[in-house]
């Protein structure tokens, strides 16, 4: 009958048909947003096995026949150097805040302006850390010289390799920007970044507390 009574489409199905609408799990979040949160948290796992292992293995003495100017690798740390390095990454996480916060007010000038800021500040923090391994190396610290040294590589090259896909993340989300392709109703996408961005500057406080600081 043309009469007929048809129900009303629920707003979840209006939602599956537009276009930027963000769809909700359970949870109450994104799947995009909920499937970094798994992530992050099976990364978790993976940083805690890291840093079991070096504090299984830190300070092991230079096995018999290997030759260095010191005997353990912490004691060719440069703890203001390090440091130094840290309050970079950390003031990053800073610039990733005002970046979330430009994308929400739908600034994409102010948006491109940090995301090159917090990407420019990790690629220093990177380039410091591969000066700092440098350095060891000429010390007489290679990755293979003993376990403490291999625990100590894999672990903080491990997080450079975080940090590095990090920056690439920011540069193509400032591609995207350039191109038009991210608008306010798909915020969300910069938020994720972010996440993952803070995440690792958490971790790196971490690493530097345990590795650097304590004795």
């Amino acid at each position: 009958m043309s009469d007929t009574l048809t129900a009303p489409a629920s707003p979840a199905a209006e939602s599956d048909h537009g276009h930027g609408v963000v769809h909700d799990t359970n949870t109450g979040i994104s799947n995009e947003k909920l499937g970094m949160w798994v992530f992050l948290g099976s990364d978790c796992m993976l940083f805690g096995g890291l840093i079991s292992t070096y504090l299984l293995y830190k300070n092991r003495p230079l096995a018999p026949g290997v030759t260095g100017s010191t005997e353990r690798i912490s004691e060719v740390f440069d703890i203001a150097f390090t440091s130094a390095s840290s309050f970079v990454l950390l003031m990053s996480s800073l610039a990733m805040v005002l970046a979330v916060t430009s994308i929400a007010r739908g600034d994409h000038h102010r948006l491109r302006l940090w995301l090159g800021t917090t990407a420019f500040l990790g690629a220093i923090f990177i380039g410091g850390q591969v000066y700092e391994f440098t350095e060891f190396v000429r010390e007489g610290f290679g990755y293979t010289t003993n376990v403490s040294a291999s625990a100590f590589f894999t672990l903080t090259g491990f997080h450079g390799v975080h940090v590095t896909f990090g920056i690439l993340m920011l540069l193509t989300l400032m591609v995207l920007s350039f191109k038009g392709r991210i608008p306010q109703s798909k915020s969300e996408a910069v938020e994720i970044v972010g996440l993952y961005w803070h995440f690792v500057d958490v971790v790196w406080i971490l690493i530097f507390t345990v590795v650097y600081l304590i004795p």
